[in-house]
């Protein structure tokens, strides 16, 4: 299948105009015309190889939102014409502990992502959502509700499951006392579903600035890490942290805001910390914890509720070739919370 999308042809260098071809149907694949797909900060690392690893040309995008054009012959979950999303995986090994338990992010052999990976029968590279094609093997393709927004959908398939992820293995339900620390693409949708769950929802800042942005998402309270007076008000306050800061930030301030028990979990930085102490951890219980994405099952799940809900991430539209400024202006922090590109503005070739 020819198609055509936006790659990074080298480290750092900005996106362009694309032509490749997607793989033949396998029996067990399906081939998607893609509508919309979200812009992620993991892409953007990606595309800058912050984290290695990275293949070039490289066509960043693992939050993907399409209509089914072909299936393979023993494709039996999904026809031609449904409405799909893929997500940050394309592939597992599908016979490990991880991937039977539906933990196949966690895959022993490792999860093949959705681009910068190795197919795992052809060894080609694996290519992104800025395209207008992707074939994808079944079980890693997603159903969306009928009652959710498609121009909105698409964050959730990382956005979303990174932060409902621990919310849900960190047994949130009504009444859990939750406080989310940073206020971007996922701290938001950490609001908005620990809110949906009916926990009691505060947001830490380091100024006022987003009080406003935080009451309108749904969250009751809001706590300025800056204020030495409000932070030892708040010691022993939380069963749980999400910490979505998404650089190198010292978390030994944070630790005390939880009850005994409680657990930070970090889902934003990637990479080091500054050196924590142990002092409040050891006298309190209290856990320093990370978090991946979740499953398919429980991606499934996340996409369920948000539908129940009516759960969407706050989304600017941006046409494909506006995709290098979104670039600039998501390392200013300035989107209010996530790009997502409109694909029918993906030009007709390379």
């Amino acid at each position: 299948m020819k198609t055509v999308g936006y790659a990074a042809y080298s480290q750092g260098s900005d996106l362009k105009p694309y032509a490749f071809e997607r793989r033949e149907l396998r029996e067990n694949d399906v081939a998607i015309e893609i509508l919309y797909c979200g812009v992620c900060h993991s892409d953007l690392h990606s595309v800058r190889n912050d984290w290695g690893g990275s293949t070039y040309p490289l066509v960043p995008g693992h939050e993907i939102i399409g209509r089914v054009t072909a299936v393979g012959s023993d494709v039996s979950r999904y026809q031609v014409g449904d409405t799909v999303g893929v997500g940050c995986m394309v592939d597992s090994c599908q016979h490990c502990d991880q991937c039977e338990a539906g933990e196949e992010q966690f895959c022993r052999e490792g999860m093949t992502p959705t681009y910068s990976g190795q197919d795992r029968h052809t060894h080609e590279p694996t290519q992104g959502g800025y395209s207008r094609h992707v074939v994808v093997r079944e079980e890693f393709v997603l159903s969306i509700p009928k009652s959710l927004d498609l121009s909105r959908v698409a964050p959730l398939l990382c956005a979303g499951i990174t932060t409902y992820s621990p919310l849900k293995a960190w047994d949130v339900k009504p009444g859990t006392r939750v406080a989310v620390l940073g206020l971007g693409g996922l701290g938001h949708m950490a609001v908005k579903l620990a809110v949906a769950m009916g926990a009691v929802v505060t947001v830490v800042g380091r100024t006022d600035s987003k009080l406003e942005d935080a009451k309108a998402l749904g969250a009751q309270h809001y706590l300025i890490s800056s204020d030495e007076a409000a932070m030892a008000q708040a010691q022993s306050s939380f069963d749980l942290i999400i910490d979505t800061i998404p650089v190198k930030h010292d978390v030994t301030g944070y630790v005390p805001l939880m009850d005994v028990n409680g657990t930070l979990v970090i889902v934003g930085q990637v990479g080091l910390l500054e050196e924590p102490s142990t002092v409040p951890m050891i006298f309190g219980r209290r856990r320093i914890a990370g978090s991946l994405i979740g499953g398919i099952p429980e991606t499934q799940e996340m996409l369920d509720f948000c539908g129940e809900h009516n759960v969407l991430p706050e989304c600017e539209m941006i046409r494909m070739d506006e995709i290098n400024d979104a670039y600039e202006r998501m390392e200013r922090s300035d989107v209010r919370y996530r790009f997502v590109i409109d694909m029918a503005s993906m030009p007709e070739s390379a």
